[in-house]
């Protein structure tokens, strides 16, 4: 049995563009909101709220600045940690980067989470992590459905992002078998306002700018509010060691372009790019980026998944919570509301 719900919880990755969203429920629900941050990083999309939540400077590779934080966050009531710090990149030079954060990181907060006794961890995983079929998505004409279920094989597919939530992943559940209470969400493509020039808000800046192509493949997508409000009903419940694949639903690529491009009053993109050229692609954009410095537009890793058919089933957490995900029209109508305007607090 756990502890009573605490009214205080520490998070990681808050100034980003989901934890951003989670800090900001937290604190419509009442609850005391701290943050672990780098002072570098500034308070990110939390600028506006900043002077309602208690900043710790620090992050997880400083094991020191983490029992700090959580230490001084921990009320007479053992408090809950929300763990959204991770890197998301498909740049083959991130890779050791996103070893050391993602996955050394991980680790570092399951251990202070179990030695300081925290009531519940959440972590915020993604569905990369549970890994894709040898080939099977590219070659059949069904598509590959994904659960909660399915094992991590090693395939070509798995990017290094995917690898490093994998292992990520592997923390939380030792840090489980180790007595920590906790329970992890695996988002699709994630969805909502924020910095458009990062992660897959991208996909809105792209049809903003009337760019003229389009990939064969599917596209799995989940509201970033859907994120923030499951993960915080998981977090109340008694439900632990269990893990949600969060997905609004899965659409091929185009439809989602023309979607976008309805609520932006944009033209959509009408030039489909054949799976041929994003493989041919990708080699002379890495050989562009190696002599200007710039980070490549497509690399192997997004070119294969551009072409990609897997749909996630992201109905589990619905039965367990009875959660329900927001349409995607709701979701666009208010992307499109608040693009051209900066983030809240940037």
């Amino acid at each position: 049995m756990m502890s009573p719900l605490p009214k205080a919880v520490l998070i990681t990755g808050a100034t980003g563009f989901i934890g951003s969203h989670i800090a900001r429920l937290y604190m419509e629900k009442g609850h005391s909101v701290s943050v672990l941050h780098r002072a570098e990083s500034g308070y990110g999309m939390l600028a506006d709220v900043a002077d309602r939540i208690t900043w710790h400077v620090g992050d997880t590779l400083d094991i020191l600045s983490l029992e700090a934080a959580i230490g001084a966050a921990q009320p007479e009531i053992p408090i809950d940690v929300i763990h959204a710090a991770a890197i998301v990149s498909f740049v083959p030079k991130d890779r050791n980067r996103m070893e050391k954060i993602n996955v050394e990181g991980t680790a570092n907060v399951v251990n202070v989470c179990l030695k300081a006794g925290v009531r519940k961890l959440g972590y915020i995983s993604s569905v990369a992590s549970l890994g894709k079929p040898v080939a099977k998505g590219e070659k059949n004409s069904e598509p590959v459905t994904i659960t909660e279920d399915l094992k991590w094989e090693e395939s070509p597919l798995n990017s290094n992002y995917a690898k490093s939530k994998y292992r990520a992943e592997l923390e939380v559940w030792r840090g489980v078998a180790e007595g920590l209470n906790a329970v992890m969400v695996n988002p699709t493509v994630v969805l909502g306002a924020g910095d458009w020039t990062r992660s897959s808000l991208q996909l809105i800046k792209y049809v903003y700018d009337e760019r003229p192509f389009y990939t064969e493949g599917l596209v799995s997508y989940v509201d970033v509010l859907d994120v923030a409000d499951s993960l915080y009903q998981l977090m109340q419940s008694d439900i632990t060691a269990k893990r949600y694949i969060l997905n609004g639903g899965t659409i091929p690529y185009r439809s989602l372009l023309e979607q976008i491009a309805d609520a932006l009053g944009k033209r959509p993109p009408t030039v489909r790019v054949p799976p041929l050229l994003t493989r041919v692609l990708w080699p002379i954009e890495a050989v562009r980026s190696w002599a200007t410095g710039k980070a490549p537009l497509i690399t192997r890793e997004t070119a294969r998944s551009a072409s990609s058919h897997y749909r996630f089933n992201g109905q589990r957490i619905g039965q367990a919570t009875g959660f329900q995900y927001r349409p995607l029209v709701e979701t666009l109508r208010r992307v499109a509301n608040a693009f051209g305007k900066p983030p809240k607090g940037a």
